[in-house]
């Protein structure tokens, strides 16, 4: 029989109390508010989406770079994702759902081996928004916000410790900003397509 795979890390140790007292104030939100936080988890996708949208639109009035840094920003979220999964399976860390004597969790519980630590949803959002900072300060800051309330309802709806969100912000942010601020060395080549096939998609 194989031996079982030691776990990289326990998030029980860390904050495991702080999402206990979280989730036992989840439940005695009204129940219109539990439904509409749980609707976040999507709603707060498509509004990054929306917003990536806008600032390309928006920054074909401005320079190369602008339009460069635009254009890379959805490619930086899906790295940044990319290195989340590689380090979710490094740590290994277990759903706090799944381990911790919690109530009936807004949202439900993933399955066993759909690893904890970092939070997917709010990598992503934070890679979002760090790269649209760099494209479009206005949209960046919105977005910002948005990112900030998917940690918060990320651990509300109990599938994750306020850590495993905390450090999803983190590598977010890391990647979303290193990427996009990389992407703007690309100004020449947009620079360059502007003049061809692609003008209508790259200069308003």
């Amino acid at each position: 029989m194989t031996a079982p795979v030691a776990l990289a890390l326990d998030g029980r140790t860390l904050d495991g109390g702080l999402y206990l007292r979280i989730d036992h104030w989840a439940q005695h939100l009204p129940a219109p508010l539990r439904h509409a936080v749980t609707l976040y988890s999507t709603l707060g996708l498509l509004l990054l989406a929306a917003l990536m949208a806008l600032a390309w639109w928006r920054a074909r009035r401005a320079d190369s770079r602008t339009v460069a840094r635009a254009l890379v920003a959805p490619l930086t979220v899906v790295v940044a994702f990319a290195a989340d999964l590689v380090l979710k399976s490094a740590l290994r860390e277990p759903r706090p759902c799944r381990v911790l004597d919690a109530g009936r969790t807004l949202e439900a519980c993933p399955a066993a081996g759909d690893w904890s630590m970092p939070s997917n949803h709010t990598v992503i959002v934070f890679a979002g928004a760090a790269a649209l900072w760099l494209v479009d300060r206005r949209l960046g800051a919105l977005a910002l916000l948005s990112a900030a309330a998917m940690g918060a309802e990320r651990v509300l709806v109990g599938v994750h410790y306020p850590h495993d969100v905390l450090l999803g912000a983190l590598l977010g942010t890391a990647a979303g900003y290193g990427l996009t601020r990389l992407a703007g060395r690309g100004a020449p080549l947009v620079e360059r397509a502007r003049e061809g096939r692609l003008r209508r998609w790259l200069t308003a």
